[in-house]
């Protein structure tokens, strides 16, 4: 219980600066302070909490989980995009956001959008899908939380009570502190497991026997087939370039945008992202990748045994033997399990505080879900006029308090990985969302018509996954197995990760189409007033 207590004690620490920062902003009651910090961020908050706020325990388990299973790869597959995309998002859409923000007194890209495009109600769609596709992000911070606390207590902490303590820990600071404290709490997180994410690959790869030897040994190891057995095809490559298209799209992550103090605080962001992925992704995936050398810990071996008769054997089981070693092979506690092998018990701790501090993020979702509800609901029907300033950003609390009970419950329920949850809907569905931005941006012809028929189709296309991944269980490690091919072309397949249509993931026809929607259906309708069009661009409407 040693490590397990030193986690704790970082969860104590985090909850004062979540409450410290409720007594600093005590008195002051408006929504803008609560909400944004009256946009007050100076550089080094702004850069440390807009980075961490978007590394999860995506970014921390799930890499390390699916490295475990499918090799350096996973480094590849999303990093290397996501250090090219994601800075290029925030400078272009980023910034522009900000100034619109700060000129014209926007809290949420919804209030933006109808703004922009004259519509009410449409924005409310939007909301409502972009709530329900930030649900899942919040889920796996606290999937990510109960595993974190279930490993490296050795099991004694169960993880229905890890994610209990977690979901209770960030409610708490989020309800008082707000973006302040939500801000101050990410920026100590995001040092802290940059730092320690050092430290781990360090002392475990030392206690392997060193990097070199922990190489050779995974080279002879049976286990090195099995990251090599089942190729990534180019097409599955190439669409997680369209994954990180997402991050902007966030809601969570355009609020931290309005949080700047100054513009310029914008150019060193885009400078510094690309550095922090490359130091928080590095060591989780190589960590996830050495973990299959592991000989002599039964937790890892029993998760070795488990995939290796999920390879060979796969193909003839019942389905629901096959989900059951999926959840034994799964890989998402394995930095934990190494962790607790190659770490003294004190060091063990801090390293697991470190990893908890990148789990803990789904702050940021939970206070834009709440931001999002009291602006673009509660204030727009009437409540701000109605009953005042201060009774919104109670009923901001109130919905935080909801929001992420409900969250956990669903993750007690949740059967996937962190890695294939936030891959299949919170990243593939906000992708899609993108061309909301581009268009509301930097193309003066589109339509709220064209934003609802973008809005629509993403929820579609979201359910459509969700429900056919229900349906058809997924295969084993192998060949997918083809649902739909007219004429001997493979359109629809289920795959043992998820969905492909035409061999790519779903995220790439959910964008194109997205896309294709904006113009098309903009193009067929009626587009705002000169004056409207004029505000954003200048000049007349066209």
């Amino acid at each position: 219980m040693i490590p397990a207590i030193v986690v704790f004690l970082y969860l104590a620490t985090v909850l004062y600066i979540g409450i410290f920062a409720f007594r600093r902003a005590r008195g002051r009651e408006e929504a803008e302070d609560y909400f944004l910090a009256s946009r007050s961020l100076g550089p080094f908050v702004f850069l440390f909490s807009l980075f961490g706020t978007n590394m999860t325990a995506f970014a921390i388990l799930g890499s390390s989980g699916h490295a475990f299973s499918n090799g350096i790869v996973t480094f590849g597959l999303m990093a290397s995009s996501s250090g090219l995309v994601i800075p290029l998002t925030i400078f272009l859409i980023g910034t522009r956001i900000w100034a619109l923000g700060k000129k014209y007194g926007f809290m949420t890209p919804v209030q933006m959008f109808r703004d922009r495009w004259e519509c009410s109600h449409i924005g409310t769609v939007i909301f409502a899908v972009q709530a329900v596709l930030l649900i899942p992000y919040i889920i796996i911070g606290i999937m990510g939380g109960g595993t974190t606390l279930n490993t490296i207590s050795g099991e004694l902490v169960p993880f229905w009570f890890g994610g209990a303590i977690v979901a209770m820990v960030v409610m708490s600071y989020v309800f008082f502190g707000g973006m302040r404290g939500t801000a101050w709490v990410n920026t100590f997180q995001t040092v802290l497991f940059l730092c320690f994410g050092a430290i781990a690959l360090i002392v475990i790869g030392v206690g392997m026997g060193g990097f070199r030897s922990a190489a050779q040994a995974l080279q002879a190891s049976p286990m090195s087939s099995l990251l090599t057995r089942e190729r990534i095809s180019p097409y599955y490559f190439f669409s997680y370039t369209f994954i990180p298209l997402s991050a902007i799209a966030f809601p969570h992550i355009l609020i931290f945008c309005l949080t700047a103090r100054k513009m310029n605080q914008f150019r060193k962001t885009v400078i510094f992202y690309p550095l922090c992925i490359l130091a928080i992704w590095l060591p989780c995936v190589f960590l996830g990748v050495m973990a299959n050398r592991v000989t002599d810990v039964p937790e890892i071996r029993q998760k070795q045994e488990a995939r290796r008769v999920l390879a060979t054997q796969g193909r003839t089981m019942e389905p629901e033997a096959r989900d059951h070693l999926r959840e034994e092979s799964a890989g998402d506690d394995v930095i934990m399990i190494l962790l607790k092998r190659y770490a003294p018990l004190w060091l063990a701790g801090l390293l697991g505080a470190g990893i908890m501090a990148a789990v803990m993020a789904s702050d940021s979702q939970i206070l834009a879900l709440s931001t999002m509800f009291t602006e673009d609901v509660f204030a727009f029907y009437g409540g701000k006029t109605r009953f005042g300033e201060t009774v919104q950003v109670q009923t901001g609390r109130i919905f935080i308090i909801l929001i992420t009970l409900f969250a956990y419950a669903v993750a007690l329920r949740a059967p996937e990985t962190i890695f294939e949850l936030a891959i299949q809907y919170a990243f593939s569905g906000y992708a899609s969302l993108s061309p909301l931005l581009v268009a509301a941006l930097f193309w003066r012809g589109s339509t709220k018509w064209g934003a609802l028929a973008v809005a629509v189709w993403t929820a579609l296309a979201v359910a459509a996954v969700a429900v056919l991944q229900e349906i058809v269980p997924a295969p084993a490690p192998g060949p997918a197995t083809i649902l739909w091919a007219p004429g001997g072309v493979e359109v629809l397949s289920r795959t043992p990760g998820g969905t492909a249509v035409f061999g790519f993931m779903p995220v790439v026809p959910m964008v194109l189409i997205s896309a294709l929607l904006m113009i098309v259906v903009s193009l067929m309708t009626k587009k705002p007033a000169a004056s409207t069009v004029a505000k954003y661009f200048g000049g007349q409407n066209r």
